[in-house]
């Protein structure tokens, strides 16, 4: 059995040791900060003992050996090692916030001396858009997941359905979200459904979901919802070829809706089953999955990693 081999990368602040200790869980054995100079080293070791599945995060505290990481990707590749490289973002404002209440110093952050509160908040994000440089080119060749309006266990929950899938092949992630609540920052493509006729003003179905039958019998009923699932389903056909062709391992389609209940949620699920003949599916609903409650606060229990 070959190697399996997860990278976690990504914003300090975003939730890497969370990602982690996902895989960790799910039986990969795992090491955080590996120096990018040993991680041909450190393959071979674990070959050596016969370990099939790791999991490595790294971050900016490589920052001046981050630059060989595709090549040392590409070199392991050659070797047979199936490579899943995960990404963790989050908007620059998140990121803020969560080392405000944290009160813990970026790692690029020079904020020694500085005693005024503007000083210090500039300097952070001076650092963590320094940051965005130093990581851009791993954030392009890896899956990413945008953390900024998920919950820690929601963050758990899609790495783990992202390891167990084969690698070797275009993976096809659907993902249902608010307007209200922004825009995913891991969309690839993202579809605006808002126009359609909206359930919500249903007094009887305004607290189900676009998985509940009620709600999908009123969807049925509407020619223009069954139109833009066409459209989209059309679209995605004629640019799935060409992405898998350009080695694309991930291709995330984000639909919105004004609350992210009803109409992206249906879509989602009918996008998800109509694909899943011919890609790998996976099907994400950013508010719906974010339980207990409907929607999570921006930051919310997120150790900072």
């Amino acid at each position: 059995m070959e190697l399996e081999l997860v990278l976690i990368t990504g914003m300090s602040g975003s939730g890497k040791s969370v990602a982690l200790h996902a895989v960790e869980d799910a039986g990969y054995y795992s090491v955080d900060n590996l120096p990018p100079e040993l991680l041909l080293s450190f393959v071979k070791l674990q070959q050596e003992r016969s370990n099939k599945r790791v999991a490595i995060a790294m971050d900016v505290r490589s920052a001046q050996s981050l630059p060989q990481v595709p090549e040392l990707l590409r070199a392991l590749a050659d070797l047979g090692v199936v490579i899943k490289s995960l990404f963790l973002d989050s908007t620059t404002d998140t990121l803020v916030r969560r080392y405000s209440e944290s009160r813990r110093k970026h790692p690029l952050s020079q904020t020694d001396g500085l005693d005024a509160t503007n000083d210090q908040h500039r300097a952070l994000v001076e650092a963590i858009e320094l940051e965005r440089e130093l990581l851009a080119d791993l954030r392009e060749h890896a899956h990413v997941i945008d953390t900024s309006l998920i919950r820690p266990s929601q963050l758990q929950r899609y790495v783990k359905s992202l390891i167990v899938i084969k690698g070797g092949h275009l993976t096809l992630v659907f993902e249902s979200f608010a307007f209200k609540r922004g825009i995913p920052g891991d969309a690839d493509y993202v579809f605006d459904v808002r126009m359609l006729p909206n359930p919500h003003y249903e007094p009887e179905l305004k607290a189900l979901t676009g998985k509940d039958d009620a709600v999908i019998a009123f969807f049925q009923r509407h020619d223009q919802v069954h139109q833009m699932l066409l459209q989209i389903a059309q679209f995605l056909d004629q640019w799935l070829d060409p992405l898998a062709n350009d080695n694309r391992s991930y291709v995330t389609v984000a639909i919105g809706c004004t609350g992210g209940q009803h109409r992206s949620v249906y879509l989602v699920e009918e996008l998800t089953k109509l694909f899943a003949d011919r890609w790998t599916t996976l099907s994400r609903h950013r508010e719906l999955d974010a339980t207990p409650g409907r929607f999570p606060p921006t930051s919310f229990g997120w150790p900072q990693a």
